[in-house]
């Protein structure tokens, strides 16, 4: 007996549809987009403030560790030159980023996410309380039904029945 295989189109097809690529999809999406939003900030915001101490422009902050750092004649690089300011450009985008992304997104889904579990608890320890109720009710039901049974069955003496009632004998 041979199995139907399933086809690799069809393997492919249930792959996009599981909602995890979806989602992701939608994760790059918002994430290019927000990463539009910092590079604004960091050029708009940023930038001109740390333009006040010097150049507006990150990127023009540089070090040279092999003299002469100039362009020659052909357009190429003399020395070696170190860009440390394009590094710290890039560490303050990254930094604003982690920060709009905590304060923003992970931070308040972190105190919802904690408010339900504790209502969950709460609901939770209310019906573990309502159950401990009713069993402790039913016990005390029961203790009062045998506590019925044995004062009826002293009271009417050896003859009777389980609730006082006498049984029928073989006159009666």
């Amino acid at each position: 007996m041979s199995e139907k295989k399933p086809s690799v189109l069809e393997g492919f097809k249930a792959f996009l549809l599981r909602g995890n690529v979806i989602d992701l999809a939608v994760a790059v999406v918002i994430g290019a987009a927000f990463t539009n939003i910092v590079n604004a900030v960091v050029k708009g915001v940023i930038n001109p403030l740390v333009g006040a101490f010097g150049t507006k422009d990150l990127d023009a902050y540089s070090s040279c560790l092999k003299a002469p750092c100039e362009v020659g004649p052909d357009g190429e690089m003399l020395g070696i030159q170190i860009m440390w300011g394009s590094v710290l450009g890039a560490t303050l985008q990254f930094l604003i980023t982690a920060a709009v992304v905590y304060f923003l997104m992970v931070l308040p889904m972190s105190k919802y996410l904690a408010r339900r579990v504790e209502a969950q608890k709460a609901k939770d320890g209310v019906q573990e309380t309502l159950e401990v109720t009713e069993l402790e009710v039913l016990k005390e039901i029961r203790d009062a039904l045998v506590a019925q049974r044995r004062a009826g069955s002293t009271a009417a003496g050896d003859d009777s029945g389980p609730a006082g009632t006498p049984e029928p004998g073989p006159g009666r």
